[in-house]
């Protein structure tokens, strides 16, 4: 999934020959997960249809303060517009319109959502090579970018006019992956490494039997996710899980066992900045592992369990700099058990879930969680979605590295 999934983002489209790449843009935009609305100039309609935008964006274009072949004449309210995105792109921005919006020109529905944008704005020029050389588009562009706009550089090549030189419009997806880039570029984890472990294990009694618990790994891949958004590199190694991670910057380690699970944690771990062990591991195994399917012969079946290793703890152990995070689901005792847990594996936080508590655990949507850190301060939460407990520990977590 890329960062631009679930974004608002409002499209204007200026009148120059570069407006045909715009259904190409939108296109980008929806592919990437974004919902798109776009605002044309009068005169952007000679280069590109508004039911060619409105078909690939799902949503009605406009280009005028209301629609004069409509029934009901509706307004089309600019604020509205403007505040419904997350962010504002320009594009083409041609010299006129990057003019009229240096200077607070509004005499189109284009740039009455442009000052009315509270949102982040990109524009992305587009002239030929002498207008885009002159002083005052170099003015309008600077005078953007100081007030915070975001200048989506053209680029050279043959242009409309026959000539060679810079003022082209940079290409659709080469806009697409630039605000990406910036919107990465600004997130609070960016360069960081974050390493999740999740769901169960399973412990082999036989080719068809396990030893296994009721973890679904919901809560460890709404972390990973959670992590990715706010722009880290994640590696989550998973037990057995139907979940799916939606970020493309997850990588994700398939395992079964305990002993999988902790020599891939040992493998990553030294490159990890903050480390978050969601998963339930097996406490025991089986000491010797059929090579046939075990047949029933017997009222009763012995087998004998040896300890698997602990992977937190072994983590723990080595640590330097890493910011580690360790999970405690109890059923008695709680608070007293997640706080030895904490000190005993030398964890800096610990998320504390108890089974007492209707809707949290394994196998639900929802969670409820106290976190305990190192210095022994302890938040309470309510009951929550799971992705919202996922926002709730990665704020916690920023906090305090």
């Amino acid at each position: 999934m890329s960062i631009l999934s679930g974004k608002k983002i409002l499209l204007g489209i200026s009148g120059g020959i570069a407006a045909y790449k715009t259904a190409i843009l939108v296109r980008g935009f929806v592919k990437a997960g974004a919902a798109v609305k776009v605002v044309l100039t009068p005169a952007a309609k000679d280069f590109v249809t508004p039911l060619t935008l409105s078909t690939l964006s799902k949503n009605p274009v406009h280009s005028t303060f209301f629609d004069k072949n409509s029934e009901n004449e509706m307004w089309n309210n600019h604020v509205d517009l403007a505040l419904w995105a997350d962010l504002m792109v320009v594009a083409p921005a041609t010299a006129n319109t990057l003019s009229k919006m240096a200077n607070g020109a509004s005499n189109n529905l284009l740039l009455a959502c442009y000052l009315s944008a509270k949102c982040k704005v990109y524009f992305a020029p587009a002239m030929d090579l002498d207008m885009y050389q002159h002083a005052s588009t170099k003015k309008s562009i600077q005078e953007l970018q100081k007030i915070g706009n975001i200048l989506i550089p053209a680029t050279s090549g043959e242009l409309a006019s026959g000539l060679v030189g810079k003022g082209r419009m940079a290409e659709p997806e080469d806009i697409v992956t630039f605000i990406e880039n910036e919107i990465l570029s600004k997130l609070p984890l960016k360069d960081k490494t974050v390493l999740i472990t999740a769901g169960p294990t399973y412990e082999a009694i036989d080719p068809v039997r396990f030893i296994g618990n009721r973890s679904t790994g919901k809560m460890g891949y709404a972390i990973a996710n959670r992590a990715a958004s706010l722009g880290a590199r994640v590696i989550l190694v998973s037990g057995p899980s139907h979940e799916e991670v939606t970020y493309s910057k997850i990588e994700k380690i398939k395992v079964e066992s305990a002993a999988e699970m902790y020599a891939e944690v040992h493998k990553y771990f030294k490159e990890a900045d903050i480390v978050i062990a969601t998963a339930a591991v097996a406490d025991y195994k089986p000491a010797k592992i059929a090579t046939k399917k075990i047949k029933k012969k017997e009222a009763t079946l012995q087998l004998e369990l040896l300890p698997t290793k602990d992977i937190l703890e072994s983590i723990g152990a080595i640590k330097e700099t890493q910011f580690l995070v360790g999970f405690a689901l109890e059923t008695d005792n709680e608070l007293e058990n997640a706080k030895g847990k904490l000190e005993r594996k030398k964890l800096d936080m610990i998320i504390l879930n108890s089974l007492q508590d209707k809707g949290a655990g394994f196998a639900t949507q929802t969670n409820k969680i106290t976190i305990i850190d190192k210095t022994a301060q302890i938040e309470e939460f309510e009951l929550k979605s799971k992705t919202e407990v996922a926002k709730d520990i990665f704020d916690s977590i920023m906090r305090k590295i």
